[in-house]
């Protein structure tokens, strides 16, 4: 008779306590492939809270990072978190000024940038006028000091007074401007604090045996909070820094990769390989593949599930909180639904009155959080604006059913999403009117069959330009020097006016419904 195999002993609650515990366990493997154990990870993150302490920073006080995905970011993330610190991570697609932005309204009082974005990361310091003493650079960047000198020579030990901290991302408005989404501090230790506990609304539980793949940049709220809770859970990480379709199969097929979030883009791009490509590799370790950000096309989703089988999971959420899951069995019985409320969270949805609506009736879709509150940092009229009660929203139009599965109308009919990133108008149209050659402009979504949707400018000449292929190409120059290139209109069109109303309203939908004529725009 054959003696049953010994079942590891279960991991303790925590990622601090998983390190003390066992650190030699492999916890996390860097781009490169590179594996971490835990004792290494807990004692650059203790290292980096003492220096980052001698640099200046105190609880409650924030930190910036412009990094790619990789053991760095990784780092501040759990120094933050042990500390009391802000951690705000930074889109290193940003350019200087709106990085300076970011930096002066958080209040950051130390920048870490990598040297890929030297140029972007060093006009943002200057601007935001941050001393030369508190800039480090991971590689080497004028101006900067070395990353290293911050945990050079600081014990690894874990600090004194520790206490829980939060990661506070941005988020652009439809006015433009980017507001941090700032959560209270709970004054507690982190190990008093569910770190790891919002996984489990997904079905996915602590333990060994789990693998988490991180393939979208961890600056984004929803993949550093799935990546970070699942480190707390006891999974091994595994970072991917620039993403591709082959390359993710290979990391699930060699790392057994069990659940990973995703946006639909990546969906497209996946099932675009050859089938000898896919053929390739074995993704059947996979449990969990969890997508978000943006509507998902119902013949791509299907064939996802095809080929991956029931993995392919839904949630509707908003970095202010969520939100809603769908699996894929509540998908196929009800296409189109992104899902029932979580437990942690309310979902309702409202009349312009702020009144409920009958179960199958279109409405603004709002949201609650059981879990804690938030403001938008710096902004207080913001954070009072479009709330009902204890409830909040972005402006999604939806319907719920008599069951209380939701299903989205409409994403903000402004916004527009490309590669599962929300662009908002506002903010490129302030910068085509900032040319000279524009009088008038208007900025919106048109259909793109890889990225869902590409940014397009519309422009009213000013007096004395030439509308033409020369002025285009002088309009689109200058926004790159003034967005991210995520933002940047792909073309231009021109028009003699732009339809407004006498009251100055544009009538955009006039404007953006010849482009989608024939196509279903995000529905």
């Amino acid at each position: 008779m054959t003696t049953p195999p010994t079942p590891a002993p279960a991991l303790p609650a925590g990622f601090w306590a998983q390190a003390a515990a066992d650190p030699d366990r492999v916890v996390l493997f860097a781009p490169d492939g590179t594996p971490w154990t835990a004792g290494q990870l807990h004692a650059a993150a203790n290292q980096l809270v003492h220096g980052l302490r001698d640099a200046g920073l105190a609880v409650g006080d924030a930190f910036a990072v412009v990094l790619p995905n990789g053991v760095e970011l990784f780092t501040a993330y759990l120094a933050a978190a042990q500390a009391g610190f802000y951690l705000v991570p930074v889109n290193h697609h940003l350019v200087g000024p709106e990085i300076a932005w970011i930096v002066s309204d958080s209040g950051a009082k130390v920048l870490i940038a990598h040297e890929r974005f030297g140029e972007a990361s060093t006009s943002a310091a200057e601007e935001a006028e941050l001393p030369k003493e508190r800039r480090y650079a991971v590689g080497d960047l004028p101006g900067f000091r070395p990353y290293g000198d911050l945990p050079a020579g600081q014990p690894a030990s874990p600090p004194a007074d520790r206490t829980t901290g939060w990661v506070m991302n941005y988020t652009s408005g439809t006015t433009g401007r980017p507001r941090g989404i700032r959560r209270p501090l709970p004054g507690k230790p982190p190990e008093q604090t569910p770190l790891g506990g919002f996984l489990g609304i997904f079905g996915i539980r602590p333990g060994e045996g789990n693998v988490h793949l991180v393939c979208s940049p961890l600056y984004h709220t929803a993949v550093l909070q799935f990546a970070g809770a699942s480190l707390h859970l006891g999974h091994q990480v595994v970072l991917m820094d620039r993403w591709t379709p082959e390359e993710m199969l290979r990391l699930i097929d060699r790392h057994r990769v069990t659940h990973t979030h995703m946006v639909p883009t990546q969906f497209h791009r996946l099932l675009a390989l050859p089938a000898e490509t896919r053929d390739r590799y074995d993704v059947s370790s996979m449990r969990h593949a969890i997508h978000g950000a943006a509507p998902c096309p119902d013949h791509v989703k299907r064939a996802m599930i095809d080929w991956w089988g029931e993995c392919v999971e839904e949630y509707y959420a908003a970095s202010e909180g969520g939100g809603t899951f769908a699996t894929a069995k509540d998908w196929l019985e009800r296409p189109g639904t992104v899902g029932r409320p979580w437990p942690i969270s309310e979902v309702a949805v409202l009349d312009d009155d702020g009144t409920l609506v009958p179960a199958g009736e279109l409405g603004t879709v709002y949201m609650k959080m059981n879990t804690g509150g938030f403001s938008y940092h710096k902004d207080e009229a913001k954070t009072r604006q479009n709330r009902v009660g204890g409830f909040f929203t972005v402006g999604d139009l939806g319907v719920l059913d008599q069951d209380g599965y939701l299903y989205l109308r409409d994403r903000k009919i402004d916004m527009i999403i490309s590669g599962g990133v929300n662009i908002y108008p506002a903010e490129i149209e302030s910068a085509l009117l900032a040319h000279p050659g524009v009088a008038d402009a208007a900025a919106f979504g048109i259909p793109h069959d890889d990225w869902g949707e590409e940014v397009k400018a519309v422009i009213e000449p000013a007096p004395g330009h030439q509308p033409g292929p020369d002025l285009a190409a002088d309009i689109l120059a200058h926004c790159e020097r003034q967005l991210a290139k995520y933002k940047c209109p792909r073309s231009v069109d021109f028009v003699a006016e732009l339809p407004r109303d006498p009251n100055g309203k544009l009538y955009k939908r006039r404007l953006r419904d010849p482009y989608w004529e024939g196509r279903t725009r995000r529905l």
